[in-house]
């Protein structure tokens, strides 16, 4: 595979992981008897804070960051930080999350597309059906 469709494969993929990261927080808003937990600060048991706030969205900025990211990093560089960064989303995507059916969907369609990330930089350079 050249090196350019491999980095527009990884944008998508990493485009892919954000929006299904928001999608499941927007729907989770209008699943019923969330949203007077989020009006009294505390949903699902964990107390909302401007700090918790904070490390979310530092979470959640990885997978948009890593859109551009993989266009302008080294082939070397981007595979480590793109193995760096599918542990650490995969483990607030697994971690955060809620079991909502609507959430445990996402939250599989994002693992998923955070392996294929993996095996796209990690595989060897042979032909496979993703070329």
């Amino acid at each position: 595979m050249e090196p350019d469709q491999k980095r527009v494969k990884l944008s998508c993929l990493w485009a892919f992981v954000a929006l299904n990261i928001a999608f499941a927080d927007i729907l989770s808003l209008y699943t019923p008897g969330v949203m007077p937990q989020v009006m009294e600060g505390v949903v699902e048991g964990v107390e909302l804070s401007e700090n918790l706030m904070l490390v979310a969205a530092i979470f959640i900025q990885i997978p948009v960051a890593m859109i551009v990211l993989t266009q302008f990093l080294s082939a070397r560089a981007n595979k480590v930080v793109s193995t760096i960064a599918v542990v650490i989303t995969a483990a607030f995507v697994i971690g955060g999350g809620s079991l909502m059916p609507h959430y445990v969907f996402f939250a599989t369609c994002e693992v998923l597309a955070l392996l294929l990330i993996l095996r796209l930089i990690w595989r060897p350079k042979v032909w496979t059906p993703l070329n």
